[in-house]
């Protein structure tokens, strides 16, 4: 299960990536235009909120899973000196789970938003800092702290 789970993670978030940032998108351009919270508005709304909850499930599914966490968990007092391994098994999870409360609370707070100002308000504010917690997050190729690839193959 573990080799299906982690290409499937890594492709998910591209998904998850769009998915934000035409959200984000959305919402700072319709304060600034002053533009009604449309049916399409909500409908990405929806969309970027189940898109990063399929994504939380694959990654807590992963975590059960991974050899990583499994060290970690397991031999605590030694993992957290290692720069991976408490990427893995601390800090990436944490922020992940952190930006997932965000979108889900986020998103019922546009819910329960009196006007269509507020309701772009509240998405470009809560979508917005979920956005830069997980670009944060994301163990990028480029990172030198943790690198992994951008792209995993089935």
């Amino acid at each position: 299960m573990y080799p299906i789970l982690l290409p499937l993670h890594s492709l998910f978030r591209w998904l998850v990536l769009i998915a934000l940032f035409v959200a984000v998108f959305r919402a700072y351009r319709g304060r600034i235009r002053k533009y009604a919270f449309s049916a399409f508005d909500n409908t990405i709304k929806i969309l970027t909120v189940k898109i990063v909850q399929v994504q939380f499930c694959i990654g807590i599914a992963l975590y059960l899973l991974s050899p990583i966490a499994k060290y970690f968990l397991n031999n605590f007092s030694t993992a957290i000196h290692l720069r991976e391994i408490r990427f893995f098994g601390l800090e990436h999870i944490t922020m992940m789970v952190l930006a997932v409360g965000i979108i889900t609370i986020g998103a019922d707070k546009i819910d329960k938003a009196q006007n269509d100002h507020q309701k772009y308000r509240i998405m470009a504010m809560w979508f917005t800092i979920a956005l830069l917690m997980i670009l944060t997050s994301i163990p990028w190729s480029f990172s030198p702290l943790t690198s992994r690839p951008n792209f995993r193959g089935f």
